[in-house]
């Protein structure tokens, strides 16, 4: 082989050696400099857990996740043991504090009440539970009808209002939580989530009244105005009017006057005239 050729390829090994070298020691002290990431383990859900459930050991697991835990973690599991869920978990979810009650509250429907709030309950008639929407979460309209008491309104009937607006079912009978396949059940009874204000508007409203629940699209927040409508406006084809019926009337009493005859001879006119002193 000729000689020349073999110093090329004895340079050339050289060099590509030399490169190799280079390139598993900048790799290699990178790798070195590199910290391992730090992981922390914190309480998850062994199995997707319902919402009103309260935690058992079987329900619960731990995980790893590197970096910083989310807010609210648990990372022991004698701390979520006997806690109420108040929002649906699933399977390798952290459990997190927020989605369950306080220490000591226990499970059902009392701990998913958010603070400041009240569930109400009202009856509702066949027809309602027949129809099957008073599903958990679904929001809904509560109107009103009954004769309004004397003095509130117009004395030709009964009448109906929506007295409250854009309102959560919080449960369904004994049920707090939809079923695998989302389906409606037949109840009697439903628990509305309400302000304490509101609370007592139902409560006063189911004593005396005739309640009926409206379905409403969940994404519908906006509160309509919406005046009451009586039997009158039923028969004779009249929209209902737009003043609320016990708002007292704007309209201005008519001006009394006071009339005059002035005799001109064998002619007598009249002639009528505002009274400053409202007499005629």
């Amino acid at each position: 082989m000729n000689r020349r050729l073999l110093t090329i390829l004895l340079i050339a090994f050289v060099i590509a050696g030399i490169c190799a070298w280079m390139v598993y020691h900048i790799v290699g002290s990178r790798i070195t400099a590199a910290k391992p990431v730090s992981t922390t383990k914190v309480v998850a859900a062994a199995k997707d857990i319902p919402l009103g459930a309260v935690l058992t050991a079987a329900d619960l697991t731990t995980i790893s996740i590197a970096g910083a835990p989310p807010k609210g973690a648990i990372t022991k599991p004698e701390d979520a043991i006997g806690r109420g869920v108040v929002a649906e978990i699933y399977q390798g979810e952290p459990v997190l504090t927020t989605r369950i009650s306080g220490p000591g509250a226990g499970g059902g429907l009392a701990p998913t009440i958010p603070n400041g709030m009240r569930a109400c309950a009202i009856r509702v008639d066949e027809v309602v539970g027949v129809a099957g929407f008073v599903i958990p979460g679904m929001r809904v309209d509560v109107m009103a009808s009954g004769n309004p008491p004397a003095g509130a309104g117009p004395a030709d009937g009964p009448e109906t209002e929506t007295i409250l607006q854009n309102i959560q079912v919080l449960s369904a009978g004994t049920d707090i939580q939809k079923d695998a396949e989302g389906k409606p059940v037949q109840v009697q009874v439903v628990n509305l989530l309400v302000t304490p204000e509101q609370a007592e508007t139902l409560s006063l409203a189911a004593t005396n009244l005739r309640l009926q629940l409206v379905l409403r699209n969940p994404l519908d927040t906006q509160v309509a105005k919406v005046a009451p409508t009586g039997m009158r406006n039923l028969f004779t084809g009249q929209a209902p009017s737009t003043t609320p019926v016990h708002a007292k009337s704007s309209r201005k009493a008519p001006a009394k006057t006071y009339t005059m005859i002035i005799s001109n001879g064998p002619k007598t006119s009249e002639q009528k005239f505002a009274s400053p002193g409202g007499q005629q």
